[in-house]
């Protein structure tokens, strides 16, 4: 798969959100949570990248099957206007 610097920009940034699910990533870019995991080794310091593990493990909003059912969507009402999102909005 081609990325782009700008993808992997995005990518990384979705990573690091604490609300945006590995599905989120998956339906966008087509990356599992697996090779995202490998991208982030890959993209960040090894300092970064562990911290960014251990703040990932057990947090439920970035798996949407562990989210609460009331969290319908991944994205905030203006984030395909601020990050070029490729996902249409869903109302």
């Amino acid at each position: 798969m081609n990325l782009t610097p700008q993808d992997l920009d995005r990518i990384v940034q979705m990573a690091w959100e604490d609300r945006t699910p590995f599905e989120a990533i998956k339906a966008q870019f087509g990356l599992a949570e697996k090779d995202v995991i490998a991208l982030m080794r890959q993209e960040m310091k090894r300092s970064s990248f562990e911290m960014w593990r251990k703040r990932m493990n057990g947090r439920n909003t970035k798996h949407r099957s562990l989210r609460a059912l009331d969290i319908e969507r991944f994205h905030c009402s203006q984030q395909r206007s601020i990050s070029a999102n490729k996902i249409a909005k869903r109302g």
